[in-house]
C-alpha cells in the first residue's frame, strides 16, 4: 500500500521520526513549590482579606448612628425647700452635668492616668490596648483587661449594649473613630466625666462628689480625686461606704495614687503621703446617702409637679423644684407623729394633717401616717389622698358660712333646735339627745348642735351651700343630701385646711400647694404660686371666725385653744352605725373619725384621727378624740411666731360681742335683742357713732336719776321699817302684859307660812322664793333687786323636767325691757365630741 494509505498512527510515527532530537527537561525544583505556595497565600489572603472586609461591613452596618441627642444625658431633678437649699436630688440616676472649663486638672489627671493615659495621642483606638483585650478574650476571660479607650467607653455609655460580643467590639472602635472626627478631645472627656457610673446611683463625676463628700469638685482633695477615679472599674466593690469594701477601696485608691505618680501626674512624696489618709475620711454615711428625707412631702411634691404637667419626667428631665417646705416644720410634724409628745392609745392608731401657710396657700409641712402607714414614696399620702367624712368640721363651710352670704344672717341670728326628721322620715339627733328650742347662730356652732345646721342648710338650699363650698376648694362625688350638712362628704386634711384658710385671709382662697416653681436646664421657668382669690366676701371670713373663735374659747374645741394666739377652729367626729356596731361589737359611744380645723393669721392646720380599718378594737374612745385638737396645739405653739389677731373688716358691725353685715338691717328673728356674751378682744371693738355717744349719755342721766329715787326709796323704807318695829315691839309689850307668852312657829304643814320680804330696792312687790320645779308644773320666780324699777331680764335654764324651766333674771341696771339669752346644754362636753351625731343615720 502506498503511503498515504497508512493508519493514522503510522502517519504519525514517521513524522515523529523525521524530526531533530529536542534538549533534555530540567527535572521540576522547590521554585515552582514555593511559587505556587505564595500565590495560593495570596489567593487566600485577598480571600480573607475580601472576607474580613465584608464581614467589617455586615458588623457596622447596623451600628447606631452618631445622633446628638443621643449625647444628651438624663438628668436628676433637684429638689428644694422654701429657702432655696437642696433637700433631695430625685432621679433613677443622680446626675450634674459640668462643662470642661469646671473640671479641675487634678481630677482630670487622676482619669487619665487610670482609664487611658495616651488620651491625647489615638484617635479613638489605642491598638495595643485593643490587642491586649483581644488576645485575653480568646482565652475566655473577655473584658477582664481594660482595652478600651475614653472615646470607647464613651460610645459604650451612650450608644451600645453591655453585651459581650465581637460585633459589639467592632462597632465600638468604628464608632469610636468616627466620634473622634466629630468632637474635640475635650468635648469627649466632658461627655465621659458626665456618663460615668461612680455607684450610690451618683452617675457624673460631679454627683459623685455631693453624693460622698458633699463637696464641688473644686474642693476635692487629691486622696478623695483618687478615690473616685479608682470607681468605674468595680463600682460595688471598691464603694467605701460600705465597711465590707474598706480594705479593698484603700487598696484601689492607692493604685490610682501610684499610676497619677508613674504618669507624671503627682510627686511620689504626694503619692506617700495621700495614701497615708484613710480612705473613709469625710465620706458621708451609708444612710445619708439612701434616705430620701421628708418621704411623704417629696412623694406630694412629685405628685403635683406630675399632675401639673403630665408630660414631664421628673427623674431625667434635670429640673430644679422650689418647694414651700419649711425644714424645721416638717421635722417637728414627723416627731409628733412618731415621738412621745402625744400619748396615743396604740400603733395601729393614725394621724394625719397638713399644716399650711394661711395668707398664701403654700403647704409647710404634712403628717401622714405612723408605724406601718406611714407615708411611703409613690404610696398612699394619708395628708393629700385621704378620703374621710369630717363631721361637723363641715358646718362652718357647708351651712352657716353660706347663710351669712346669702341669707345676711347675723351671728345672733335665731335657729329653732326642735325635733327634726329628714325627708326620708329618719330623726335627726344632737349628740346630747335633747333640743334646746331658739339659740343663736353662735350658740348652734360653737355647741355643734345638729338640728340647727341642717335647718340653716335647707334654709340655704343644698345647691347654693354646695356652690359654697365648692369656692374653697371642696369636691363632691355626688349631689349634695340633707345630711352632708352635718359632714356626711369625704375630704382629705389638705382639703379642709384650705377652706378653712380661706375663712382666716379675708374670703380670698389661695390652693394649697407644695411647689412654688420649676426651673429647666434652659432657664425657663413655670410658677406654681397661687394667687389669693376673693371667693367670699370678708364679712363672712370674719364673721366665721368670730363664731369660730368661741368654740376654742368656750365650746367644743377648747383642748386646741392658745392663751397667747389669736386661734379658731372646729371640731368634727363621725361615728358607726348599728350595722357597724353590731358586727364589731363596738359600744355605741365609739367614734369613727375625729377631726380639729383651725387657723391663726399665720398658719392654718387641718388634723383627723383614727384608724385605716373598722374593727373591735380599732375605734376612737371618748377620752382619746381630743387627740386631733392636741395635735394642732403642739403644732402651732412650736411653729407659731404671730402673735397678731384678726382684723374686722368695714363691713362687719359689732353690737356688744355679737357681729352682723353693715348696710343689712337688723336681724328681725324673735328674742335677738341681747347678743352672746362671748368675750371679744378689745382691738376688735368698732369704734362708737356719734348716736350710740349720745344714747350713752342720755342712759347716764337716766341712772343718775334712777340713783336718786332709789335713795328717796330707801330712805322711805327705813323709815316704814322703824315704823313697823315700833309696833311689834308695842305688840309683845302688849302679849307680856297679857300673859301671853306663845310664838307661833313655822307654819311646815301647808298653811299659811310667815312671809318675811325682802327690801324692795325699786319700790315695789317684794320677792317670792320658792325651790325649783324639777317635776314639770310652772317654776318659780325668784328676780334679784330690780333697781331700776322696770321689769328684769328673763334667762330660762335648762328645764330638767319637761316643763316651763325655772326663771332666773338678773338684775336690770336701766330699767325698760331685758334681753333673753338661752344659755347652752346641760350636756357636759365629752372631749370635743359635742354636736356630733353618726353620720351613717343621714339621709
Amino acid at each position: 500500500m502506498s503511503e498515504n494509505y497508512r493508519s493514522r498512527e503510522e502517519r504519525r510515527q514517521v513524522k515523529k521520526k523525521k524530526q531533530p532530537a529536542s534538549k533534555t527537561q530540567k527535572p521540576k525544583g522547590k521554585t515552582s513549590f514555593f511559587r505556587k505556595f505564595l500565590i495560593t497565600c495570596l489567593l487566600l489572603g485577598i480571600v480573607g482579606l475580601v472576607a474580613g472586609v465584608a464581614t467589617f461591613f455586615v458588623m457596622i452596618k447596623d451600628a447606631p448612628k452618631l445622633e446628638k441627642a443621643k449625647l444628651v444625658n438624663p438628668l436628676s431633678s433637684k429638689i428644694y425647700d422654701k429657702n432655696g437649699d437642696l433637700v433631695y436630688e430625685y432621679g433613677k440616676e443622680k446626675r450634674t452635668n459640668v462643662t470642661y472649663d469646671q473640671i479641675p486638672k487634678l481630677v482630670e489627671n487622676a482619669f487619665l492616668a487610670t482609664e487611658d493615659a495616651r488620651f491625647y495621642e489615638h484617635s479613638g483606638v489605642d491598638f495595643k490596648g485593643t490587642a491586649r483585650a483581644v488576645l485575653v478574650s480568646l482565652k475566655g476571660d473577655y473584658g477582664s483587661q481594660g482595652g478600651s479607650t475614653i472615646t470607647q467607653q464613651v460610645i459604650k455609655n451612650y450608644f451600645l449594649s453591655m453585651e459581650k460580643t465581637s460585633k459589639r467590639k467592632v462597632q465600638e472602635i468604628y464608632l469610636a473613630y468616627k466620634l473622634e472626627q466629630q468632637y474635640s478631645k475635650h468635648e469627649i472627656l466632658e461627655m465621659y466625666l458626665n456618663k460615668i457610673n461612680l455607684g450610690n446611683r451618683s452617675y457624673g463625676i460631679a454627683t459623685a462628689a455631693q453624693n460622698y463628700y458633699g463637696k464641688e469638685l473644686k474642693e476635692l482633695t487629691l486622696p478623695e480625686v483618687a478615690m473616685l477615679a479608682g470607681l468605674p472599674k468595680a463600682p460595688n466593690n471598691y464603694d467605701p461606704t460600705k465597711t465590707e469594701n474598706i480594705q479593698r477601696a484603700t487598696e484601689r485608691r492607692n493604685v490610682v495614687l501610684g499610676l497619677m505618680n508613674r504618669h507624671g501626674y503627682i510627686t511620689k512624696a504626694e503619692m506617700e503621703e495621700a495614701s497615708k489618709v484613710e480612705v473613709t475620711k469625710g465620706l458621708k454615711t451609708a444612710t445619708e446617702l439612701q434616705a430620701m428625707p421628708h418621704t411623704a412631702f417629696m412623694d406630694a411634691v412629685v405628685k403635683e409637679v406630675e399632675k401639673e404637667i403630665p408630660d414631664v419626667n421628673i427623674g431625667s428631665d434635670g429640673l430644679e423644684i422650689y418647694t414651700t417646705l419649711d425644714p424645721k416644720a416638717q421635722r417637728f410634724a414627723d416627731k409628733i407623729l412618731n415621738e412621745n409628745i402625744i400619748n396615743y392609745p396604740n400603733d395601729k392608731f393614725q394621724g394625719a394633717f397638713t399644716f399650711m401657710d394661711t395668707k398664701t396657700g403654700e403647704v409647710r409641712a404634712i403628717g401622714s401616717g405612723r408605724g406601718e402607714n406611714k407615708a411611703v414614696f409613690k404610696g398612699h399620702n394619708m395628708a393629700i389622698e385621704l378620703d374621710r367624712a369630717a363631721g361637723s368640721t363641715m358646718k362652718p363651710i357647708f351651712d352657716y358660712g353660706p347663710a351669712i352670704e346669702y341669707l345676711k344672717w347675723a351671728t345672733y341670728h335665731q335657729i329653732d333646735d326642735s325635733p327634726f326628721k329628714y325627708s326620708t322620715g329618719q330623726e335627726l339627733r344632737n349628740a346630747d339627745r335633747s333640743h334646746l328650742g331658739p339659740i343663736t347662730m353662735r350658740e348652734a356652732l360653737k355647741m355643734s348642735r345638729n338640728v340647727p345646721a341642717v335647718k340653716t342648710a335647707k334654709e340655704v338650699g343644698l345647691n347654693k351651700s354646695k356652690e359654697f363650698s365648692e369656692k374653697l376648694g371642696i369636691t363632691f362625688d355626688s349631689a349634695p343630701k340633707e345630711s352632708t350638712a352635718i359632714g356626711t362628704n369625704e375630704v382629705s386634711p389638705t382639703e379642709i385646711a384650705g377652706a378653712y384658710a380661706t375663712f382666716g385671709n379675708g374670703g380670698k382662697y389661695a390652693k394649697p400647694h407644695f411647689v412654688k416653681k420649676i426651673v429647666y436646664p434652659d432657664g425657663k421657668s413655670q410658677s406654681f404660686e397661687q394667687k389669693p382669690k376673693q371667693v367670699i366676701a370678708d364679712s363672712t371670713a370674719y364673721m366665721i371666725t368670730d363664731m369660730l373663735r368661741s368654740v376654742v374659747t368656750s365650746g367644743t374645741g377648747t383642748a386646741a385653744n392658745i392663751s397667747s394666739l389669736d386661734v379658731a377652729g372646729k371640731t368634727g367626729t363621725t361615728n358607726y352605725d348599728s350595722k357597724q356596731l353590731a358586727k364589731f361589737n363596738i359600744p355605741e359611744s365609739a367614734t369613727r373619725d375625729s377631726w380639729f380645723a383651725g387657723y391663726t393669721p399665720q398658719y392654718t392646720m387641718a388634723v383627723w384621727t383614727g384608724y385605716m380599718k373598722d374593727g373591735k378594737d380599732e375605734y376612737i374612745s371618748s377620752k382619746n378624740t381630743k387627740i386631733a385638737q392636741l395635735i394642732f396645739k403642739e403644732m402651732m405653739s412650736e411653729m407659731a411666731t404671730d402673735k397678731s389677731r384678726f382684723k374686722m373688716p368695714s363691713s362687719v358691725i359689732q353690737e356688744g360681742s355679737e357681729l352682723r353685715i353693715k348696710g343689712e338691717k337688723r336681724d328681725s328673728s324673735p328674742n335677738t335683742s341681747v347678743p352672746d356674751t362671748t368675750e371679744q378682744p378689745k382691738q376688735d371693738q368698732q369704734q362708737k357713732t356719734e348716736e350710740e355717744k349720745k344714747q350713752e349719755e342720755l342712759k347716764k342721766q337716766e341712772e343718775l336719776k334712777k340713783q336718786e329715787e332709789q335713795k328717796k326709796q330707801e330712805e322711805l323704807k327705813k323709815k316704814e321699817e322703824q315704823k313697823k318695829q315700833e309696833e311689834e315691839k308695842k305688840q309683845n309689850e302688849q302679849n307680856n302684859g297679857n300673859g301671853q307668852g306663845t310664838t307661833p312657829p313655822a307654819n311646815n304643814g301647808g298653811g299659811q307660812g310667815n312671809t318675811t320680804p325682802p327690801a324692795n330696792n325699786g319700790g315695789g312687790q317684794g320677792n317670792t322664793t320658792p325651790p325649783a320645779n324639777n317635776g314639770g308644773g310652772q317654776g318659780n320666780t325668784t328676780p334679784p333687786a330690780n333697781n331700776g324699777g322696770g321689769q328684769g331680764n328673763t334667762t330660762p335654764p335648762a328645764n330638767n323636767g319637761g316643763g316651763q324651766g325655772n326663771t332666773t333674771p338678773p338684775a336690770n341696771n336701766g330699767g325698760g325691757q331685758g334681753n333673753t339669752t338661752p344659755p347652752a346644754t346641760t350636756q357636759p362636753d365629752t372631749g370635743g365630741n359635742a354636736g356630733e351625731v353618726p353620720v351613717n343615720n343621714g339621709q
